[in-house]
This record gives C-alpha cells, structure tokens and sequence, in this order.
C-alpha cells in the first residue's frame, strides 16, 4: 500500500513538471522531513502558481493576438 506521503510527492512531481517528458527526482528524505500538511501545502501553492502562470500566459497571448489582429473584415 502507498503511504499518503509517498501519494502526495508523487502529486507534487506531477505539478512541477513542465511536460510529459519530465522526470522529477524528489529526495526521499522528504518523506521522513515534511508532515502530510506541509506536502498538501506545497501542492495547493504549487497550484496556485500554475494557474497564475497560466492567467498571464492567456493575458499575454491575448494582448499579442490583439495587436496583430487587423480589422479587414
């Protein structure tokens, strides 16, 4: 059986991946560093900067998209 522990690095690998491709080596020790909460408090901020990162990301492409959008229509 997975420890919660072990479920919630293999979480956080998966949100500090930037592609598929990626492997994320997370030290093992961190198992034995970290309380459950202190992982799930990686996971909800690592969250929160994706979904930052993802609102500037659209916010830019959209700023782009409108200044090479030509009104020919």
């Amino acid at each position: 059986m997975i420890d919660i522990k072990e479920e919630l690095i293999n979480e956080i690998k998966e949100l500090l991946k930037s592609s598929d491709d990626d492997t994320i080596q997370i030290n093992p020790n961190y198992l034995n560093y970290f309380s459950e909460d202190e992982l799930k408090d990686i996971i909800f901020r690592l969250i929160d900067k994706k979904v930052e990162q993802q609102n500037g990301n659209q916010s830019y492409l959209d700023e782009i998209y409108q200044k090479t959008k030509k009104d020919d229509i």
